[in-house]
């Protein structure tokens, strides 16, 4: 059904439609069936549910075929040789599950309602940034797009900028994080229609919200891959965490990276979104030249160089070069990355947990820098070995601005890959958290909200995937293995993996829906004030300062290892300065005379009491 518009003079977008040589393309008269399938000389094509035809197969191991007189919501699969009926693995939505027929989709006949009226969304720019990464599924008690879409004017009244949705590309059942799907053009059929999406993305744009999606392109879910049935989409060449890697460097590779290169651009296209995360680049794992993150980041800019597209990378290699400015200070590749080692650190010294992972950035027991070394160069690792991992990690980063680095308390990695998936206000006292907070939004690096954590949300985020029955018990035995390795395993104080929620049950994915009812009650009300007045401050004060932030700006001093000054010169030697103290005792940390942006905690004449932070501008 078409969307009603409150714009009026409707009109299709066929610019908001990729062409690619993957999947169903509807044209005129029909649609034109194609697939990759170069392990198999003949495929026969079956349209709603009708007899068997052959495709045309051109011997390079693509076949096709036009269809007259199928459009939009017609249903289609393919045969193998074996007889085996499988979806398209690059299907535009799977209606039925990762099982069923694929639909067609026509992405150019939605209505973009501010393009009805002449409008032009071009994004905005990065230094405005305020992230809010959210789970569409937990997110509201339906769990639906157009759920999520009644929640927009909080967001906009809370003051984010950016929405980062958790992966919606086709898994199996109704219930996942999203790093398991195997079908990388179609959003999961649980949370709506394609064009509900749409819908969500457009509501977000006219709220002047930024929309970007977290995307998986290092690995197929363990259900649904058809690909390894047809095509060489792994290589024995590299293994990465999920077992053999996706083939960007191996024979065949040529068409494998024109399939990620698609699956980015359809959804940055089709639904219209500001940017992409990629998750664990890291395991995109490419000898060749140039490497397909390369290759990526320049499709991605030469195609949407009209708007702000934001790219976002996950990336435990701590690799600057995927992150180096050009000498205007846009990106050479990708935006920003995810600072880990900086949530690390703090993590430490609020939470006292630092075991497991943690245990390579406890300031007490490793380098007493780590701190001040985090806020002003942005990863603590710059080649140095980490005793945790036994190998060396990072390359220098001083030159890079702050902004190429995204700040988080929290996280659905730092929430969910926890036995209970609790949050950090559960494990740390609230003044502790406050003094957090005050740090990660004021900072010049670009700062990130989990959903809910603005009211102190109650509810968990722990890890869940539905499963098929006979599979359960081994998905969650492998969760619970998966679990040693956080630092809650190696903390004799906290309770054994045996004592992990199970995340194939239905009841797990319960508790991580948000409970909004919570923000009527004065406690929540107050942590949403707090969480609100401090992303109007970043906007007034920081978000200015940051296009006049370059590389090679920030210094640091340390007074303990829980207490920092750092300092980050502007374009006209002007200085923010950030002193702050994450301990129990008092410090002597200096004072300045410059005006003071914001503080918490006693701060009085250059001493600093316990969890005590101080962000001031000095001309």
């Amino acid at each position: 059904m078409k969307a009603s518009s409150i714009y009026g003079d409707e009109k299709p977008n066929p610019a908001c439609r990729h062409l690619m040589r993957f999947g169903a393309e509807v044209a005129a008269d029909g649609t034109r069936f194609r697939l990759w399938a170069p392990k198999h000389g003949r495929i026969d094509l079956i349209v709603e549910g009708g007899t068997p035809v052959p495709m045309l197969a051109n011997g390079d191991g693509w076949h096709e075929l036009d269809v007259a007189g199928v459009g939009a919501g017609g249903r289609y699969a393919f045969v193998l040789p074996n007889g085996e009926v499988i979806p398209d693995p690059a299907s535009r939505f799977q209606p039925d599950d990762i099982d069923g027929q694929s639909e067609v989709v026509d992405a150019s006949s939605f209505v973009w309602h501010w393009r009805c009226q002449g409008r032009s969304w071009h994004g905005r720019p990065w230094h405005e940034a305020v992230i809010y990464e959210l789970h569409i599924g937990s997110f509201t008690p339906e769990g639906t797009w157009a759920a999520a879409a009644t929640k927009l004017g909080h967001l906009c009244d809370l003051g984010v900028t950016v929405l980062q949705i958790m992966p919606v590309a086709e898994f199996f059942g109704d219930f996942n994080w999203g790093y398991d799907g195997s079908f990388w053009f179609a959003p999961a059929a649980c949370y709506g229609q394609p064009d509900d999406f749409r819908r969500f993305v457009d509501a977000a744009h006219r709220h002047g919200l930024m929309v970007t999606l977290d995307v998986v392109l290092n690995h197929f879910g363990a259900e649904g891959n058809h690909w390894v049935k047809i095509a060489p989409i792994f290589t024995d060449k590299h293994e990465n965490l999920w077992g053999e890697a996706v083939n960007f460097d191996d024979e065949g590779s040529e068409i494998v990276r024109r399939l990620v290169i698609d699956a980015a651009l359809h959804w940055l296209i089709e639904y219209d979104l500001d940017g992409l995360r990629l998750d664990s680049a890291h395991m995109m794992l490419d000898d060749s030249h140039p490497h397909i993150l390369e290759e990526l980041a320049a499709s991605i800019r030469a195609l949407r160089g009209e708007r702000h597209t934001h790219l976002i990378i996950e990336n435990s290699d701590n690799g600057e070069r995927w992150l180096a400015r050009r000498p205007n200070g846009e990106p050479l590749h990708y935006h920003a990355q995810w600072n880990d080692d900086l949530h690390h650190v703090i993590h430490c010294l609020v939470t006292g947990e630092n075991t497991g992972y943690f245990a390579d950035f406890d300031p007490e027991k490793g380098r007493s820098d780590m701190l001040g070394r985090a806020f002003a160069e942005g990863f603590v690792y710059q080649g140095e070995y980490k005793q945790w991992e036994k190998m060396r990690r990072g390359e220098l980063s001083r030159g890079l601005p702050p902004a190429a680095f995204v700040h988080f308390m929290q996280s659905h990695d730092q929430i969910g890959n926890r036995l209970k998936g609790d949050r950090v206000a559960a494990l740390a006292p609230p003044e502790a958290i406050r003094a957090w907070i005050g740090l990660y939004l004021l900072s010049p690096q670009i700062p990130m909200l989990f959903m809910g954590e603005e009211w102190s949300a109650s509810t968990p985020f722990p890890f869940f995937s539905s499963t098929r029955d006979d599979k359960r018990r081994t998905v969650e035995c492998s969760r619970r293995e998966e679990l040693k390795a956080t630092p809650e395993h190696d903390d004799p104080d906290k309770p054994e993996v045996s004592a992990a929620l199970d995340p194939t049950d239905p009841a797990t994915y319960a508790l991580a829906k948000l409970k909004w009812d919570e923000i009527d009650a004065a406690e929540h009300r107050d942590w949403l004030g707090f969480y609100r007045s401090l992303i109007a401050l970043r906007k007034a004060e920081i978000v200015p300062l940051l296009p006049r932030i370059g590389g090679f700006a920030a210094n640091y001093e340390m007074n303990g290892p829980r207490a920092a000054t750092v300092r980050w010169q502007l374009d006209d030697g002007s200085m923010l300065v950030l002193r702050t103290n994450l301990g129990e005792d008092e410090r002597v940390l200096g004072h300045d005379a410059g005006r003071t942006l914001w503080s918490i905690g006693k701060v009085e004449a250059g001493l600093y009491g316990p969890w005590s932070v101080r962000w001031s501008l000095l001309a």
